[in-house]
């Protein structure tokens, strides 16, 4: 239960959930994240060296879906890729996912190109690539979430896709164009 409070709190940022155990002791625990996304991945890479010091962070409405993106890349090797729709865990992920990892490849790409750090000029890194040591927290409000299987674990909204893909393509490239170094370290890494 504490495990979920504190994934609300950060999900919902601003919102306070207190929870108390009266059974004893009286232990209690206050959630509370006025970051949001940005504070759920600080706690996810605690323990792991960041290749950038603050998160790339970013809320974007368009089409009646909210875009909310936190992704900072840590020294390991792992992905480690949170989706979440409508404070759901989307665990098997959906078109909110494949839409977000299309526009980071294209984007880091793009940048790679621009920057002529790819030493060939047809080579592009894949996308496995690119996302290793990235931790990212993508959470998605859609008004009407359309999810496969009765467990609600994967969205199968299709117009989400293109709406991530747009909204997380354009925010990587002004954040790249405003901060090179943390795109160049993100190549280097690749």
């Amino acid at each position: 239960l504490a495990d979920r409070l504190r994934q609300l709190a950060y999900l919902n940022k601003g919102v306070r959930s207190t929870l108390k155990d009266e059974r004893g002791e009286g232990k209690e625990e206050t959630f509370h994240a006025k970051g949001g996304l940005v504070e759920f991945v600080q706690w996810l890479n605690r323990n792991k060296k960041a290749l950038h010091p603050k998160p790339i962070a970013f809320t974007v409405t368009r089409d009646e879906v909210e875009v909310d993106v936190a992704i900072q890349y840590e020294d390991g090797y792992n992905e480690n890729i949170f989706t979440f729709v409508n404070n759901i865990n989307t665990h098997e992920g959906g078109t909110h996912l494949t839409g977000f990892r299309a526009a980071l490849t294209r984007a880091i790409n793009e940048f790679a190109k621009q920057q002529g750090s790819l030493k060939k000029e047809d080579f592009t890194l894949t996308g496995e690539d690119i996302r290793e040591g990235l931790t990212c927290v993508l959470h998605c409000k859609v008004r009407e979430p359309q999810f496969e299987g009765q467990t609600k674990t994967k969205l199968g909204n299709s117009e989400v896709e293109g709406i991530v893909k747009q909204v997380v393509y354009e925010q990587l490239r002004t954040f790249l164009e405003e901060k090179p170094a943390v795109g160049r370290a993100v190549i280097e890494k690749a």
